[in-house]
């Protein structure tokens, strides 16, 4: 081997390598491709053919800096080089001496390093000796248990008496990473050297023989040489290595099962599958079934309890808290906790239907009941759920298989008697995997539902102490028996002053703390939100109502934001009229009476939609014509039949209408509902439709400010409708005066508010003649009907501010 001289700092052109560490003593032939690496090599070969070797921390860096290159490295001799075709060199060197780099500089395109080279430090030589045997025989060993090893190189280094050139050759050699190989590099004292080496080839000799001895507990157990069976046994030997036996997780388990107290059936089931995972290998497909299907047994709530809250005032006040009005639902759920104070035998759950229109607070009122009564909420939404697994669950026999949502939300509240609210239930559908509805009968039936089966669990499951509650825009797409099953309870839209206080007492706080606001900064104003509700909002609930304020919010959240980033001084902001108009800009809709003015063949009908009452317009014009009718706007099956029934009616009545008797051989009839691209149906526009017939015919104009909605038969009786009170608040919006109403519905107006019932006048009618009474303009004039066909003259249209009430 060449020798360098004893200078102890020396300058050498620098290759960073990577994935390798070259030792003294050691023959190590790799390939250099980068062009600074190239030009290195070049300077080394014009010279002494000494070249410093460094390996660089990161092995995926192109270009290292001389922090990513490790400190120490080799000073090695160039052997041998030969350029490839592709302009790489191959090179073969040896290394000299250990050096560490004392500074790195970039000379020429390449890095050149001034290093220190190491010190051949003075050791005792009979401890070098001892340790040059011991690591002899411990390396003999290893090399027989690792047959890939270079044994000849490290023979001939044995035979050697320098203890540096052993132990450099032994570290160059053994398998491990090339952490390990730098540490050992950087070791300058041979003894440390060698002492660090015993310890990586006993660790190495360890792992082997762990190895082995796995091996040959698995091959002896083994009785066929399949390989599925061979991983599995292997699996089963490395577990009791390191003491997790499954024996252990199978007596975990009946121990959960003991506590988890569940009833007598399933625990016979639980008990019978552990049973049989104990026979199952450990690597079967059925064996996570049986463990996923014994952790939901166990973690079903079979026993456990909320305490319940019995204490009426303070539920009252919880539902007062956090919802203005809805006096119905507070006085049944009050109602509900006196009776359990009476009666703690009672274990029966209760089932409630909230159905009202979107944005009354039907999913919050079933958090306020769960935080009223001290029970856990838990909230599953049923729209669009087309599958009857969804509520029984799917079967084991299938993959993937897993409970049905009722069973799900019971283990998400982890008691068995929280309050589920049931979300959407009118939304449900029904197709070619089942009908959830039927199988929601079982879970909402009180009489049933003590004895649930889940087709997973296929166990009974107590479902009686439940408090089931439901809610939905409309009863008539939810199935009779279904209904029957619930306790019904309407929630109706909200009046302007209701709106009023829920917008001071509720959604102008929250939206204050959501968007950041601070009250000294904004300031609402009960002019400003009637503004807001009026002309920027049209809806029975406060859903829109709550956008727009937190739209005003975040309009004065960004002024405020301005004026900090300019240090400019900020003014409390007050919304009122005006300044919801200039924040919100054009009004979306404006507040006007039902029609501008008193017209022929124009009336006001109202009707009831599944987001409250609506304000519907129905007009009818005449031509001359052989007595065709003809029915538009979108109008249902039931609507057109009242139409025809209407016109059945006046044409009964013609002598009394001052028309012809065969009147309606010369004209023809059109009836038409704006708002034509929206269906319309139901017998409730039947009395609106015959008084624009008559009024059309007669030529007598109908009375703006009057809205009518009733069925009418062929004897022009006025017969009961739905939704009295969205219509009749429908009204009030519209600035409707008086409000047509049957006879029948009078029980029907305890549930308006009174606030409304002053500002309309309601009248109650058992007849058509008493419609036409009211909502004519004026009587209708007896005449014979050839003079009135033989008559060309215009409509009347009368201008009215506020008609006198006939």
């Amino acid at each position: 081997m060449d020798e360098i001289d004893e200078t102890v700092s020396r300058s050498y052109p620098m290759v960073p390598i990577r994935d390798v560490v070259v030792f003294p003593f050691m023959m190590v032939p790799f390939v250099i491709g980068r062009q600074s690496s190239v030009l290195a090599l070049e300077s080394a070969l014009e010279g002494d053919k000494k070249i410093y070797l460094a390996t660089q921390m990161d092995a995926s860096q192109d270009n290292p800096a001389p922090e990513d290159i490790y400190e120490v490295g080799t000073v090695a001799n160039i052997v041998q080089s030969l350029k490839l075709p592709d302009g790489n060199i191959k090179v073969l060197v040896e290394g000299l001496r250990r050096a560490r780099t004392a500074a790195v500089e970039e000379n020429g395109g390449f890095l050149r390093a001034e290093v220190i080279l190491d010190q051949v430090a003075k050791v005792s030589k009979a401890k070098v000796s001892l340790l040059a045997k011991r690591l002899n025989s411990l390396f003999e060993e290893f090399a027989k248990l690792n047959p890939n090893l270079n044994y000849e190189t490290i023979v001939q280094a044995s035979q050697s008496t320098d203890a540096e050139r052993l132990a450099d050759t032994i570290a160059a050699n053994l398998p491990v990473t090339v952490e390990d190989k730098q540490s050992l590099l950087e070791v300058a004292d041979p003894v440390e050297r060698m002492e660090r080496i015993c310890e990586f080839i006993e660790v190495e000799i360890e792992k082997v023989k762990m190895d082995k001895s796995l091996q040959g507990r698995v091959r002896r157990q083994m009785e066929k040489a399949q390989r599925e069976y061979y991983l599995s046994e292997k699996m089963k030997a490395i577990q009791k290595e390191l003491g997790r036996g499954e024996k252990d997780e199978i007596e975990e388990l009946k121990t959960k099962v003991e506590e988890a107290k569940m009833s007598e059936d399933a625990q016979e089931k639980a008990t019978n599958e552990i049973n049989r995972l104990e026979q199952m290998p450990p690597m079967s497909a059925e064996t996570t079934v049986s463990r996923t299907y014994i952790d939901w047994l166990v973690s079903m709530p079979w026993t456990k309890r909320s305490r319940e809250i019995k204490d009426l005032q303070r539920a009252e006040r919880i539902l007062n808290e956090d919802h203005y009005g809805l006096e119905k639902v507070k006085e049944r759920i009050l109602e509900f906790l006196a009776v359990r104070q009476l009666s703690s035998k009672t274990q029966q759950g209760s089932i409630l239907c909230f159905v009202g229109p979107p944005g009354v607070g039907k999913t919050s009122l079933g958090r306020s009941i769960g935080r009223a009564t001290g029970r856990k909420f838990v909230r599953l939404s049923l729209g669009g759920v087309r599958d009857e697994a969804e509520i029984r669950g799917h079967r084991r026999t299938y993959i993937g298989a897993l409970p049905g949502q009722i069973i799900q939300m019971m283990k998400k509240a982890k008691t068995r008697n929280p309050v589920l609210l049931m979300d959407e239930v009118d939304k449900m559908s029904t197709d070619f995997r089942g009908d959830p509805s039927a199988a929601l009968m079982e879970v909402l039936d009180p009489e049933h539902n003590k004895e649930f089966v889940d087709h997973y669990l296929d166990t009974e499951f107590d479902l009686s102490q439940v408090m089931f509650i439901c809610t939905a825009n409309v009863l008539h797409t939810i199935p009779r028996p279904l209904q029957d099953r619930m306790e019904i309870i309407h929630i109706s839209g909200y009046t302007e002053l209701e709106k009023l206080n829920i917008a001071e007492q509720y959604l102008v706080k929250k939206q204050l703390k959501q968007q950041g606001l601070k009250p000294e900064q904004i300031e609402f104003t009960s002019e400003g939100i009637q503004e807001i509700i009026n002309s920027y909002t049209r809806e029975s609930g406060v859903r829109n109502l709550d956008r727009e304020i937190a739209n005003v919010c975040r309009k004065v959240a960004r002024k405020v934001v301005t004026a900090r980033s300019e240090k400019s001084e900020f003014k409390k902001v007050v919304i009122d009229k005006d300044q919801v108009q200039e924040l919100l800009g054009i009004q979306k809709f404006r507040r006007s009476l039902a029609a501008e003015a008193n017209e022929v063949g124009l009336a006001t009908g109202l009707a009831w939609t599944e987001v409250g009452g609506e304000v519907l317009l129905t007009e009818a014009t005449t031509m001359k014509g052989k007595g065709n009718l003809t029915l538009t706007g979108k109008l249902g099956e039931v609507m057109q039949e009242s139409a025809k029934a209407a016109l059945s009616f006046v044409r009964s009545r013609s002598g009394a209408f001052g028309l012809g008797k065969d009147f309606h051989k010369l004209l023809d009839l059109h009836v038409h509902v704006p708002e034509g691209a929206i269906p319309k149906d139901g017998p409730s526009a039947g009395i609106a439709l015959a008084t624009t017939i008559v009024s059309a015919l007669a030529g007598i104009p109908v009375r703006r400010d009057v809205a009518m909605t009733g069925e009418i038969t062929l004897r022009g009786k006025v017969l009961p409708i739905g939704g009295v009170k969205e219509k009749v608040l429908a009204a009030h919006r519209s600035d409707i005066e008086t409000v047509i109403l049957p006879k029948e519905n009078e029980k029907d107006l305890k549930d308006i508010p009174q606030s409304v019932l002053d500002d309309v006048k309601i009248v109650l009618v058992e007849h058509m003649d008493e419609v036409l009474d009211i909502a004519l303009e004026s009587p209708i004039l007896k005449k014979n009907g050839e003079e009135f066909l033989d008559e060309q003259r215009p409509p009347r249209i009368k201008q009215v501010n506020r008609p006198e009430v006939h």
